[in-house]
């Protein structure tokens, strides 16, 4: 019987629905000067505050929604009430929500979004505070000159958010489980994902910087093993498809000699599950990397996968390092030819 991986919701959180509420405006006030020798003191109730305002912000410090899982519900500071001596109530404390750069921000109830952040240091306004009331001075008029009215501060606005995370990275593994992405990235980067000869070893996407020779650099991403379904949510599906949308290059690894299973079938899947996922996705550059050439009879797999396939081939051992120098600066050279990810 095949042992089912953990709930991926679990272990890496890439979508949070959360609520939040702007702080509500400060009441004005009633006052009147009241002072020793000053009988006919006129209105001096200040306006109240307004509410502070809710904010997302892209943070490089996270990859991931978890930190946003046990909190559900985010509330900005209401304004202070006015005083008399015409004083202003004091202006409520924004709140601002930390999340990871590639987060998607859908209005819940309508499902638009509103902001795709990419970048550190992006933010989005999310949520206004209501305006602070006005305190009765400015009610005072040549035919109301004590005037006891104020103005009630006007709620924050409340709102249901669908938070989406979507990787950056220039160039993505793709490829069934134990096609051996996580060993070449650990091999490329200062990664150090998890590695075992099990389906499934990787249960969230895990980025790393590869130097090239000529130390220029690119961000490449371990995205789990897809297999067929996926598109439709079967075995990691949809959970990670998405964030292989995010890359510029997918990098699509195979086993040219699986213990089961044959190479090519395996690529035609992984074809299929990205064009029935989107066209667009299927549509992106691709180099196809076919892995363990340590092995015996690697060659003669290799040049059988080569011809089915009828595309350009790299070979490597991600095991040994045999050929990872190559596919570094090919995987450079193909970056330098594709646009870079827009905002």
């Amino acid at each position: 019987m095949t042992q089912q991986p953990p709930t991926i919701k679990a272990l890496f959180l890439d979508e949070v629905e959360i609520v939040v509420t702007a702080g509500g405006g400060g009441n004005g006030c009633v006052s009147f000067r009241r002072e020793k020798f000053v009988p006919r003191g006129g209105p001096d109730g200040g306006d109240g505050g307004d509410g502070g305002n809710v904010l997302l912000t892209a943070d490089n410090s996270f990859n991931t929604l978890q930190h946003l899982a046990g909190k559900h519900h985010w509330q900005a500071q209401r304004g202070g009430h006015g005083m008399g001596k015409n004083r202003h109530g004091k202006r409520g404390d924004d709140v601002i929500v930390l999340v990871p750069p590639g987060t998607v921000i859908r209005d819940a109830d309508r499902n638009t979004v509103l902001k795709d952040l990419t970048e550190h240091g992006q933010t989005i306004l999310v949520a206004k505070g209501g305006k602070g009331g006005y305190g009765n001075t400015h009610f005072k008029s040549s035919t109301n000159q004590a005037p006891r009215q104020a103005e009630p501060g006007e709620g924050g606005r409340q709102r249901r958010l669908h938070l989406e995370l979507k990787l950056i990275a220039d160039a993505g593994l793709i490829g069934k489980p134990n096609a051996g992405k996580s060993t070449l990235l650990s091999r490329l980067s200062a990664a150090r994902p998890k590695i075992a000869a099990y389906p499934f070893t990787t249960l969230h996407p895990c980025l790393g910087i590869v130097e090239t020779a000529d130390r220029r650099r690119f961000v490449l991403a371990d995205i789990p093993g897809l297999i067929e379904g996926a598109h439709a949510g079967v075995g990691l599906g949809q959970a990670f498809l998405r964030h292989v949308e995010r890359t510029r290059l997918l990098v699509h690894m195979v086993d040219i000699c699986p213990l089961e299973g044959d190479p090519v079938a395996d690529y035609r899947a992984i074809r299929k599950e990205l064009a029935l996922y989107s066209s667009s996705l299927a549509a992106k550059s691709e180099l196809v990397v076919g892995n363990k050439i340590d092995l015996t009879d690697s060659q003669k797999h290799l040049r059988r996968f080569r011809r089915a396939i009828g595309v350009e081939v790299m070979a490597i051992s991600a095991a040994t390092g045999e050929g990872l120098p190559a596919l570094v600066r090919r995987i450079w050279s193909m970056l330098g030819e594709l646009p870079r990810q827009r905002a």
